[in-house]
Parts: structure tokens; sequence; C-alpha cells
């Protein structure tokens, strides 16, 4: 499993060089950070060694190296794989200890997945049309057949997306059959009991591909990517059980 939170940890190699950066100049000192946190996450998430990955430090560098902290660093990346899917990473610190013997001050992590990412995150859940999902602000779209009165009816669902004790849920909005579009609550009164095999929330389990440390805080549709937002635990630079897995109920 690649691990956003070892972003993070990538600073750890960063102490080395602070003399040298000093002398150097603070131009050359954030070059050699900057391309330092580079290489330590190409490493540590075991990626392509010509993947894209923009690291931005807040600057001056030099008096935060001999301080042995830095006061703010973003860390992004395109199409990171994540298991069986992946998606465009961006990982924000702030007090950042450069020798990993102390919390993070604050940090947080977004992943933004298009239609396609998106598809590939929603085939890992049994029984989702994940093939049909498509993206329309500020829902998530899939279509499906139901049987009704012994006829296939075909359905198109608009979901939306929310984050509940780590886990994203597909909560349907409105259903469309044909060329009318109902709300749910419209369906549900109308068919009652008959509805429940489309009104049902769709829980897609994201802890199991995180760390504990990272908790899934906010998601949603955002013009065409699905855009979700972690808190992570300033600690899991150094406490190995929130760098384990998590699970989901």
């Amino acid at each position: 499993m690649r691990k956003p939170w070892l972003w993070i940890a990538g600073l750890a190699g960063v102490a080395v060089i602070a003399v040298v950066a000093w002398f150097a100049g603070e131009w050359i000192a954030t070059q050699i950070v900057t391309s330092t946190v580079r290489q330590q996450v190409i490493e540590q998430l075991a990626l392509p060694a010509d993947q894209q990955v923009d690291v931005t430090v807040q600057e001056p560098v030099i008096p935060q190296l001999v301080k042995g902290s830095i006061d703010a660093i973003t860390v992004s990346s395109p199409d990171v794989p994540i298991e069986s899917f992946s998606g465009d990473v961006t990982v924000h610190a702030t007090g950042v200890p450069i020798r990993g013997d102390g919390d993070v001050q604050s940090a947080t992590a977004t992943v933004s997945m298009d239609q396609k990412q998106l598809q590939g995150l929603l085939s890992t859940v049994d029984g989702f049309p994940a093939d049909s999902v498509g993206l329309a602000d500020p829902n998530v779209t899939m279509s499906k057949d139901v049987s009704f009165l012994g006829a296939s009816i075909p359905l198109g669902i608009g979901l939306t997306p929310s984050a509940k004790n780590g886990e994203l849920v597909l909560t349907p909005d409105y259903v469309k059959v044909g060329g009318a579009q109902l709300s749910a609550a419209d369906v549900e009164r109308r068919f009652g009991t008959a509805a429940d095999a489309v009104l049902h929330d769709y829980p897609v389990c994201i802890a199991k591909y995180l760390p504990v440390g990272m908790k899934l805080a906010h998601v949603a549709v955002t013009g065409d990517q699905l855009v979700a937002h972690f808190d992570i635990d300033g600690a899991i630079i150094h406490d190995k059980t929130l760098q384990q897995k998590g699970t989901c109920a």
C-alpha cells in the first residue's frame, strides 16, 4: 500500500543537509530541500522514477532548518496508485520536525478522482455497477436495471457522497425513469418497500486502504471530480500503531 502520510516522513532526510544549505544560500537550500523530499516520496511510495511530484516549502528555508522544523510544506502528485485504483494526491503539513522525532503540528490530505479513477475505486465494491459511474456536480451517477412486476427497468440514479465514520457513503438523491426524474423521497412514497432495492446507501470502505492515523473527513463532487479530504494525526510520523491499515465495520 502506498501511503500519502509517508510524504511527510520524507522530510527526515532533510536534516543531514542543514549545515551545507546554510552556506549554499537560500535558493540552493530550497532546491536541496524540495529535491530531497521528492526523492524520499518516490522511494518510500515505490513510485516510478519519473513520477511527477511537486514540492512547495514556505520560505525562507534556512532558518527553518536551523530550528529543526519546517513551517509549512505541500507535496502533490497526479494519478498516484493506491492498490487497485488511483487518485491525484496533495498533502499539506505545518510544523514538521525534520528529524521525525516529534509530532507534526497539523496535516491534511486531499485525494481527487476523475470519472475513470472513481470507477476504479467503486469496482472494489461487490455488485456495484462501476462501469456505469459518472460525475455530475454535486452527484455521483450510475445506471442500474431493476426488476418490477416481471419487467426489467433501466434506471439512472444520482447519489450524494458523504463521509460517515471514515467511510465514503453514496446516498440516493434522485432516480430517472425514462424521461422523468423523481426525488428519492418521491420514489419511496410511491413504491414503498419495493424501492428498497434502489433506495439504500452504498458504503465504500476507504479505511482499509489507509493508515489508522488518516481519517476521511469530508467528500464532495466538485466539477468533474470527486474530492475527498482527510485529517492526519500529527503523531503518525513516529507512532507505528497509527501507521497500520485501518478497517471498516
